[in-house]
């Protein structure tokens, strides 16, 4: 019986990543999770002042930049819908409702 092993005989547990620990942000670009959110985040452009205070909130760096370094819309198919960009938003310009779109 042959046997696969994943981790290579040369490394000691020292080496390894400690399981669930992310060492890069915006792992969901790699996974697409958007498909996984309850909520969803409305952004609501009219109130927005360009704080981007949202901008590194975002654990998945869902919301996006146009060239400008203007905030855009989000990206909704890494955005996980966990609400955190709306809580920092101090101009109301991020809504989260109900349900996936």
């Amino acid at each position: 019986m042959k046997k696969n092993n994943i981790i290579p005989p040369d490394v000691t547990w020292q080496d390894i990543t400690e399981g669930g620990t992310i060492n890069t942000a915006g792992n969901a670009k790699l996974f697409k999770t958007g498909d996984w959110k309850s909520q969803c985040p409305h952004f609501i452009k009219e109130k927005c002042k360009q704080c981007l205070l949202c901008v590194p909130m975002c654990p998945d760096g869902a919301i996006t930049l146009d060239e400008n370094g203007n905030r855009k819309d989000f990206d909704l198919s890494i955005c996980k819908g966990c609400g955190i960009c709306a809580k920092v938003c101090p101009f109301g310009a991020i809504e989260m409702k109900e349900g996936a779109e």
